[in-house]
């Protein structure tokens, strides 16, 4: 892959730098504007037009990119060249006026409110169980299998052995696992916000917070997307865990922590800020465990909690603040989440909607 141009990697570097983008969407829009400067390799980034990117948007659905890939594309060179512009003397923006096919908005994959209580109600079964399907319970998750074909809805656990434990909360992975899922369903976070999270708020020399708890006020303050704060709720149920996991946090230091390490909330094996990946893999263990047949992802929480707030409180503004939603649409989409469960049980028990 050949270097960007110095413009497009000052842009990224800004972006990185004074509006906080994660990783994961700065390697997206690095590639995305890989793809414009390799379709129009000739062409200086001043000189590019509104033609220009109607040309790379063709080639790229010729290739094979779905309308969301070529929207998120699209996101990065309008965004590149409205930084830009006006830098280099330039009329216009030249990917304002250009729209990405429309793309079919899937209904985001939720656990029912009975298979969420399950997952957190029963982490990390048991101790001999543990030890036979997925290791050692204090250390973090290989790579999961799936769960057998068979299982259907939710599986019965299995019965436990004899002088086993119930939770395994007398391990720190243990305390900080059951923490880490507690606070996604209890907040609603993105995997990105949960993982940025302080045990405290801490400016000290260089190091600055940007998300910490709060256990006091029964509260996160979070910096999400879009370089937003926004304050959400702690349940009892993350606070208790939370508690849990604080009291042996410092079993997972390791020598003289640097000041990130110092200041994070949750830490992998090493006794550095967990990673994502390991969030993923550890939440794969705990539903595979709890008999869940579904993959879980860290998101699947989020949606989860935005799902069963909704049929609760049938407050769509509440949720929208609470999940950092900027545009009420991206939100409404519950509703049709929602509406899919309501649609459910009228099926089920209204006599005239039952089938022969």
């Amino acid at each position: 892959m050949h270097p960007l141009p110095s413009a497009m990697e000052h842009w990224l570097d800004h972006l990185e730098r004074n509006r906080r983008y994660s990783p994961h969407t700065l390697a997206g829009y690095r590639q995305d504007l890989h793809h414009l400067i390799t379709i129009h390799p000739d062409t200086p980034l001043e000189r590019v037009t509104e033609s220009h990117i109607r040309q790379a948007i063709a080639r790229l659905h010729a290739q094979g990119h779905k309308p969301r890939s070529m929207a998120r594309a699209l996101a990065a060179w309008r965004g590149f060249f409205k930084w830009w512009a006006p830098k280099a003397n330039m009329d216009a923006n030249p990917a304002a006026g250009v729209r990405a096919p429309k793309a079919p908005r899937s209904l985001p994959k939720a656990l029912s409110v009975e298979q969420a209580q399950l997952l957190l109600d029963r982490p990390g079964r048991l101790r001999g169980l543990a030890s036979r399907k997925t290791g050692t319970p204090g250390e973090e998750a290989s790579e999961p299998k799936p769960a057998s074909a068979s299982q259907k809805g939710v599986a019965a656990p299995a019965a436990e052995p004899d002088g086993a434990s119930f939770f395994e909360s007398d391990t720190p992975i243990a305390r900080r696992d059951q923490a880490m899922f507690e606070t996604l369903y209890s907040s609603g976070l993105r995997l990105a916000e949960l993982v940025s999270l302080d045990r405290q708020y801490v400016h000290q020399g260089s190091y600055t917070s940007q998300s910490w708890i709060q256990l006091r006020e029964q509260e996160a303050v979070v910096h999400g997307k879009g370089n937003k704060t926004r304050s959400v709720p702690l349940g009892r149920k993350a606070i208790e865990a939370l508690e849990s996991w604080l009291e042996v946090r410092s079993q997972l230091l390791k020598g003289e922590p640097d000041s990130d390490a110092s200041a994070a909330l949750f830490l992998g094996a090493r006794g550095q800020r967990i990673s994502p990946r390991v969030v993923q893999l550890q939440l794969n263990k705990m539903a595979a465990r709890a008999g869940l047949p579904v993959h879980v992802h860290p998101h699947s929480l989020r949606h989860s909690y935005a799902s069963h707030m909704l049929q609760s409180a049938q407050d769509l503004r509440a949720v929208q603040e609470l999940l950092g939603h900027a545009n009420i649409s991206t939100t409404q989409i519950y509703t049709r989440l929602d509406f899919q469960h309501l649609a459910q049980a009228y099926d089920m028990a209204h006599p005239r909607a039952k089938k022969r």
